[in-house]
């Protein structure tokens, strides 16, 4: 019997790997575009068909789905689509501003590496770059998505701690929780360019306070900040043009006795 070498061992591990990873992204796209609807079960041959990868790198994409909050384990095995509440969403939502506010305080009262600061001013120059038009065209409206998503980023960067690192991307990984989850509600509202200024002010205003070392004043701004997006799930969810907006059929409105 002829066994693989070390190398090919890695090469094997690195292939498996990589088809996970693509079965998990276009997975996710489906149910996010409703292609597999809420509440139904996952038919592993059917998803094996379309995807056109075996059966093991399947099952290992619907497990990390599962984790990500997208599926829910079957008793009898297996995995549905799970439905959310407008609740769910907004906790989620109100979750990640309390972690980036904790991130945000700590950076403001131990200090921050200049150079991740500098990142960070580059980054929103950028924004500001943007938004001297006097309206985002689809282009401009995506290249703010991209650059939103940095800065957040860059948020538990600058409180010095891995472990707040990874609890961000943790709880940006939870359905519908990352910062520009609901921010494509504003891309053609006539108010979407006035929003956008409103958020980037925030922005500027919680590094000023981590300069000045003011933690508490930058914990309340990014605590506020959250509820932005908390304003465009009530504006996803509520307004029937964005019922095609990724995701959003998988929201259930909210009703008097939740």
């Amino acid at each position: 019997m002829v066994f693989p070498s070390d190398s090919q061992m890695t090469d094997l591990q690195e292939e498996g790997g990589s088809q996970v990873v693509k079965a998990q992204l276009k997975l996710r796209e489906m149910i996010l575009a409703g292609e597999l609807p809420g509440g139904a079960r996952i038919a592993e041959l059917s998803i094996v068909d379309k995807l056109g990868v075996s059966r093991t790198p399947i099952r290992a994409a619907l497990m990390r789905l599962g984790q990500e909050g997208l599926l829910e384990a079957l008793p009898n095995g297996g995995y549905a689509v799970r439905t959310f509440s407008e609740r769910d969403v907004a906790d989620a939502i109100e979750l990640r501003g309390v972690i980036e506010g904790m991130a945000v305080r700590l950076a403001a009262e131990r200090g921050v590496a200049p150079v991740v600061l500098a990142e960070a001013y580059a980054c929103l120059h950028q924004i500001d770059e943007l938004l001297r038009e006097a309206a985002l065209n689809d282009e401009a409206f995506s290249r703010f998505v991209v650059l939103n998503e940095k800065f957040h980023s860059l948020l538990g960067e600058l409180s010095g701690s891995s472990f707040l690192c990874r609890e961000l991307e943790r709880v940006g990984s939870l359905p519908f929780a990352s910062p520009s989850g609901f921010v494509v509600v504003q891309a053609n509202s006539p108010q979407a360019r006035d929003m956008l200024i409103v958020a980037q002010d925030q922005h500027c205003q919680v590094l000023d306070a981590i300069e000045n070392r003011e933690g508490a004043r930058a914990e309340a701004i990014m605590r506020e900040h959250s509820r932005l997006a908390q304003r465009n799930l009530r504006e996803a969810v509520r307004n029937p043009k964005h019922s095609e907006m990724p995701g959003v059929r998988l929201i259930r409105k909210r009703n008097r006795i939740e």
